[in-house]
């Protein structure tokens, strides 16, 4: 053995001991497993994975800026909540809204009204109405802002409003938008667009500790008078990819609400440019428009507390008669498995609808690896025929609905900033449980029999990814 291979397995020795405890004292038990599953078969490769995307954490800066505008914004949601009262609740929704405040800062507020717009055609052409009339401002949130047919029509009604003294604000993620940042961005600023890269990726210039931390938010605030939340991107209905049609819901608001989603884009926005977005000019408390009781569930790593995922839970263990989720991408952690087993010994109807394919392999594979264990708990799993089911709804009875951006899957749950809404009472719930019912009739369900039959490679390789499931 000469000298330079031993130095090499003495480095790979030292990699790993010094990971070992790294690892163990930062991470929950399912991430470290797989990290060290990473780090002791590849002690180099690992070493530079966990580097570039191992940890979750934020800088303090962030975490402390986050803090300091939500004590300010306060004042303004303090001011406001005071006089839009909610009606009264059962205890049980009345609990789950109290935590939901706990969790992200934002109170329960009546008086709003909603309209459920399916499909990119629907959400686009509606955004295009409403930015045509915008008097004062257009904030704008996107993971994915495509440079195509849809991108394009969004970018020339946001010139035409930025040419008749309209602010126009679009923060974009570095990651999902980068052919937008190239070719599509220059005529947004030109134009007098004000255009962010949300968390530039760069390895010895990072606002974030690792480089796969993304701004997976849609959202956007016209005027403090509408706004739209859910999991549509600014894109064609195929996001660029060939024979894969997604199957998107958002919500179109107006009411109260906006103060919250204004708060949040003020919060991402203040972050990226240390421009602070405040006062009676972007937070004018708005009327009473509809009978609507919502709440904002903004989550992320600024967070002290996993926001989203606690609110799943919270959620699952609210319900007594059924509960139905849709996600595109499902890879739960033990806490949601094992809500969703509680739920089905409760004698709780669940049913989940997920994509028969969706654009991931290994995400595929991981989901697939929970099927059985479900299914013998009770579970009614659905396979969607037609394209990527995207969708990310939760219903619970026919009184509460979880909408907005965030999967059902670790990723979610622990990296991303996502943006959700809490739906309470039967109107919203019901357009919601309605566009599921249409999602059920459209999928094939698996039965634990048949399922139990798949062949050995199949099972083997789904075994395989679900390993690293807490890295995906």
């Amino acid at each position: 053995m000469n000298t330079w291979t031993e130095i090499y397995y003495i480095s790979e020795r030292i990699i790993q001991i010094v990971m070992l405890f790294v690892i163990l004292k930062r991470r929950r038990r399912g991430t470290a497993m797989a990290w060290l599953l990473v780090v002791f078969s590849l002690p180099w490769l690992g070493l530079i994975l966990y580097w570039m995307v191992g940890e979750n954490k934020l800088p303090r800066q962030r975490i402390h800026k986050h803090a300091h505008l939500m004590r300010r914004l306060k004042q303004s949601l303090r001011h406001f909540v005071g006089q839009h009262e909610t009606s009264d609740m059962p205890t049980a929704i009345d609990q789950t809204s109290q935590i939901a405040q706990r969790l992200a800062e934002m109170p329960i507020v009546g008086g709003n009204k909603v309209k459920l717009l399916a499909g990119a055609e629907a959400v686009v052409g509606s955004m295009l109405a409403d930015i045509e009339i915008a008097a004062q401002h257009i904030h704008m949130i996107y993971y994915i802002y495509a440079d195509d047919d849809n991108g394009q029509a969004v970018a020339e009604a946001l010139m035409r409003a930025a040419a008749r003294g309209v602010e126009c604000r679009l923060m974009v993620d570095s990651v999902g938008s980068r052919p937008m940042l190239k070719h599509l961005a220059p005529r947004l600023r030109a134009a007098g667009v004000e255009v962010v890269e949300a968390l530039p990726v760069g390895f010895f210039r990072r606002r974030a500790e690792r480089l796969d931390l993304r701004n997976h938010r849609k959202l956007m605030v016209i005027d403090g008078q509408v706004g739209y939340v859910g999991s549509q991107n600014i894109s064609n209905p195929g996001y660029g990819k060939r024979r894969l049609y997604l199957y998107d819901l958002t919500m179109r608001l107006e009411g109260p609400i906006l103060l919250e989603l204004q708060a949040v884009f003020s919060s991402d926005w203040q972050f990226e440019t240390d421009e602070l977005l405040e006062g009676p000019r972007f937070f004018q408390p708005p009327n009473n428009v509809g009978k609507v009781e919502v709440q904002a569930l903004p989550s992320g790593p600024n967070y002290p507390t996993q926001n989203y995922q606690r609110m799943v839970i919270s959620a699952i263990y609210m319900a007594k008669e059924s509960l139905t989720l849709t996600t595109p991408y499902f890879i739960p952690d033990d806490s949601l498995v094992h809500a969703l087993e509680i739920a089905r010994l409760r004698g709780v109807r669940v049913d989940i609808i997920i994509p028969q394919r969706s654009d991931h392999f290994l995400v595929d594979a991981a989901a697939r690896a929970y099927f059985e264990e479900l299914l013998e708990a009770g579970v009614h799993i659905y396979l969607f025929r037609h394209g990527l089911l995207h969708a990310k709804t939760l219903t619970v009875d026919a009184t509460f609905c979880l909408f907005g951006s965030g999967n059902f899957d670790i990723r979610s749950f622990t990296i991303n900033f996502e943006l959700s809404l809490c739906f309470y009472g039967a109107d919203a719930t019901r357009l919601i449980r309605e566009q599921q019912m249409q999602y059920l009739a459209e999928s094939d369900e698996i039965f634990l029999a048949h399922w139990q039959q798949r062949p050995l490679r199949q099972m083997l390789s789904q075994n395989m990814a679900c390993l690293l499931s807490p890295l995906l």
